[in-house]
């Protein structure tokens, strides 16, 4: 039974896991998108916030993704008096999705979801084993 626990909770954190893959994926696809007209803010990154949830039946903490939020940091200016969205003083508002970050933040999200499928891989391994010997 314990077995079959621990390949829930690590199935839960591989579903929180490709949630914050899907994130870093959109940031990463949105990190030249502009505004629409001169004035208007440019994409403005996402972030995702886990947290804890009790499953009485488990027994377990598993994990769950509490929010998708937006990055409030300001946004990066670039002095581009030409351009079709630059403001009144030639200014350009950029998307304030930093590529490093996004990188990071994927391999990060991509190491959770593999060490919790080789949880769930050996788990399933135990379980196999245990009825190869009760045969």
């Amino acid at each position: 039974m314990e077995l079959i626990n621990a390949i829930k909770i690590s199935a839960s954190g591989m579903k929180a896991q490709g949630t914050r893959l899907r994130v870093v994926a959109e940031n990463v696809a949105n990190a030249d998108s502009m505004g629409n007209k001169p004035g208007d803010d440019p994409y403005r990154r996402k972030t995702i916030t886990f947290q804890d949830q009790l499953d009485r039946t488990l027994n377990a903490d598993l994990v769950s993704v509490k929010k998708i939020g937006r990055d409030m940091s300001d946004f990066d200016l670039s002095y581009e008096p030409y351009h079709p969205l630059a403001d009144e003083n030639g200014y350009v508002k950029k998307p304030n999705v930093n590529s490093l970050i996004e990188l990071t933040d994927m391999k990060e999200a991509q190491r959770g979801y593999e060490a919790n499928l080789s949880v769930i891989d050996s788990s399933k391994a135990m379980i196999q084993r245990t009825i190869e010997l009760l045969r």
